[in-house]
């Protein structure tokens, strides 16, 4: 087998320790590997980086579980070229198994060109993804805390929830204020009310109705404190993403255009993906690195179970997200593809594949730099017309109607 890369080296990460094994060859072919091992504190990692080069290595692979990866990423970066990889796709043959071997087994199959590497993006849009991923974690404990809320008026007998759609709204946070300071009263309480909900103010006065004892005042207090923390963190976080995507901003303003794609979502779209469309040849490598296309298994000439696999949880979340927000739009190519495919296939099937086009519009905007242009709801009857009207005309003939289709001349030319 080639020899790709003759000075290489393999790196088993781990939280405490780094196991790396160097390969470099004479002028005669000779392998010879050394191996050592290195803490993980920053100091020990600057060694190990002398140690690299003073073997002369040009390409180095990494292992790792978690985010340990990242502090030898960190201080490697821009010295050698890196690869990190997925364990899974380097399992070496059972037994014998070791830190030494893994080392070992990594090395040499960077030494043969045999190792993939997983995406590791720029260091601005790393930073940009670590933001984005840090007020998706603060958005699902705000949600979390709002969720406690209302268990907290349940076990005190105080319906509200059923009367208010939102209990972080003007009206629902005046009520919780008063009610944490010791405010039982139903009418004046229901009196706080503002602009359409003094509508329901008897319902408001029944569903305040309850028995909120000094425990559930203490924890209603603490749970409030908790979301105006969040509140003010989730402030801060919007405005540094909006700052470090300054240099995404067109890319961010062209898939804002899309349907079920608010800003927040193009923001953690181009932070997931970044807007450098060379690393995927096609935008359905990109949906396949993302998890939102069948999977491909196939065995003696049938195709097996084609579950989407498993891929960046949080790109796939928000897609999915958006999908939902797009089958709800009106006369949109998107609502009608979802519509279209949830009367055969289901409506989390419909779902997964209008995620898949939403995925496939955003790699295409991005390459061409252009806003989306909508094909209508109609797309589908149009590029078929005439099975759409024999599918019109034979409901039409179930219900006991005549059909005779006939043609508009304006509409023909």
């Amino acid at each position: 087998m080639d020899i790709l890369y003759p000075q290489c080296a393999g790196l088993d990460v781990h939280k405490q320790t780094v196991l790396a094994c160097r390969i470099s060859r004479d002028a005669n072919g000779h392998s010879t590997s050394q191996t050592r091992t290195f803490s993980t504190m920053t100091g020990q990692l600057l060694l190990l980086l002398d140690w690299l080069q003073a073997g002369g290595c040009t390409h180095v692979a990494m292992e790792s579980t978690g985010d340990y990866w990242k502090p030898v990423y960190n201080l490697l970066e821009g010295h050698f070229t890196l690869l990190v990889v997925n364990a899974q796709h380097i399992k070496a043959v059972p037994g014998r198994k070791s830190d030494v071997k893994d080392a070992e087994w990594i090395a040499q199959l960077l030494e043969h060109g045999l190792l993939r590497a997983s995406f590791v993006p720029p260091p601005g849009q790393r930073e940009l993804r670590d933001l984005t991923r840090h007020r998706s974690s603060c958005v699902r404990d705000r949600a979390a805390l709002v969720n406690r809320l209302h268990k907290t008026l349940e076990g005190a007998n105080i319906k509200l929830g059923c009367v208010l759609t939102d209990l972080q709204g003007v009206s629902g946070r005046a009520i919780l204020e008063a009610l944490s300071h010791g405010q039982q009263d139903p009418k004046t309480l229901a009196d706080l009310a503002q602009w359409r909900l003094r509508a329901k103010r008897e319902q408001l006065e029944a569903a305040l109705v309850g028995t909120l004892k000094a425990h559930q005042r203490l924890i209603l207090t603490d749970l409030l404190c908790q979301l105006e923390t969040l509140d003010e963190s989730i402030a801060r976080l919007d405005a540094a993403i909006v700052e470090a995507c300054r240099p995404f901003s067109e890319a961010v303003a062209h898939l804002d255009t899309i349907p079920g794609i608010s800003q927040t979502a193009a923001q953690i779209i181009v932070s997931e993906v970044g807007v450098d469309m060379s690393r995927f040849p096609t935008p359905h490598h990109l949906a396949s690195w993302a998890g939102v296309c069948p999977g491909n298994n196939q065995s003696a000439g049938k195709r097996l179970c084609s579950r989407t696999r498993a891929g960046r949880s949080p790109l796939r979340a928000l897609l999915l997200q958006a999908a939902h927000a797009a089958s709800r739009t009106r006369n949109t190519y998107l609502s009608a593809q979802y519509h279209r495919l949830a009367a055969r296939r289901g409506k989390k099937r419909a779902l997964m594949a209008v995620a898949h086009s939403i995925l496939v519009i955003a790699y295409r905007l991005i390459e061409r730099g252009q806003d989306y242009q909508d094909l209508g709801g109609d797309y589908f009857d149009k590029r078929q017309p005439n099975s759409t009207v024999q599918r019109l005309s034979k409901r039409l003939a179930q219900l006991g109607f005549q059909v005779v289709p006939v043609q508009d001349a304006q509409a023909a030319a």
